[in-house]
């Protein structure tokens, strides 16, 4: 794979590359829906660890992902400190105690009740990113797309969605070709240059990106129509896969997680766990 690359499949050896398409989106969306309706820090520590440990079985290299689990990282603390500063109490409401660690200015006391809360915020992030990108990087796009035409997806859903996941390291690469070719003009964009121009410069190869990015679809659709794509109700895939052993596996690990999250709701009565009460 490309060091550009960022977010594309890429082939591999684990498991989860011989997984269809369709189960993994299932557990993707499964798992994720239990993680973001919870504030349950155990079920949530929970997803997290599975995420990290199927993360390091699929053997993705640090240096293909780095820049997006930065950037994650990044909003993810800054969401953070937003919530603070907009509802410094919240955790107090929710948890019904205070326990003040540190007095502020005003409003602006730090208690172990809201730091409890904005850590679970925190951990969602770090908790369903990872199989953000373990789906995208282990998912085969035409393979998918059979998948989803397999379970009931219309045909031309399921293309659009394959052309979405193809689509995807190509935008990378040229956001980087234009960024090679800007710093070849003069331009700074590299770590040596302060944030703020960096920002600006990265906003600059916006425009031309949008415009190129519009012109490829033009071209694909063009080539689509021409090939009467969409003249049938039904088609063939070469890539079609039957559910495995391993498939059903998956699923039913998501549904459990997603099950787990409604028991949970119940026993704490609400989506918070409260370890004050």
């Amino acid at each position: 794979m490309s060091a550009n690359r960022l977010i594309g499949y890429h082939e591999g050896k684990s498991f989860m590359y011989h997984l269809s398409g369709a189960s993994k989106l299932l557990f993707f969306i499964l798992v994720s829906v239990a993680c973001m309706t919870t504030y349950d820090t155990r079920l949530i520590i929970f997803i997290g660890l599975l995420s990290l440990y199927l993360f390091k079985l699929a053997q993705i290299p640090w240096k293909a992902i780095s820049f997006i689990i930065k950037f994650v990282a990044f909003f993810a603390v800054l969401n953070v400190i937003m919530v603070y500063l907009f509802a410094p109490a919240y955790g107090e409401s929710i948890y019904g105690a205070k326990t003040v660690l540190l007095s502020g200015w005003g409003r602006f006391t730090i208690t172990s009740q809201e730091l409890f809360y904005l850590l679970n915020l925190a951990l969602k992030y770090f908790s369903t990113v990872p199989l953000a990108i373990l789906f995208l990087m282990t998912t085969d796009p035409s393979q998918f797309a059979s998948s989803l035409n397999q379970i009931g997806v219309p045909y031309k859903i399921a293309y659009a969605v394959s052309l979405t996941l193809r689509y995807i390291p190509d935008v990378q690469e040229e956001f980087y070709m234009i960024r090679t070719s800007q710093e070849a003009r003069g331009l700074e964009l590299s770590d040596k240059a302060k944030l703020m121009d960096r920002i600006k410069g990265n906003l600059q190869i916006m425009t031309p990106l949008i415009f190129s990015s519009l012109e490829r679809i033009d071209v694909v659709s063009t080539a689509m129509e021409l090939r009467r794509f969409g003249k049938y109700k039904k088609r063939t895939w070469y890539r079609y896969q039957s559910f495995s052993k391993n498939d059903m596996l998956t699923i039913a690990l998501a549904i459990g997680i997603l099950l787990s999250s409604f028991i949970l709701f119940i026993i704490n009565g609400g989506r918070f766990y409260n370890p004050w009460q």
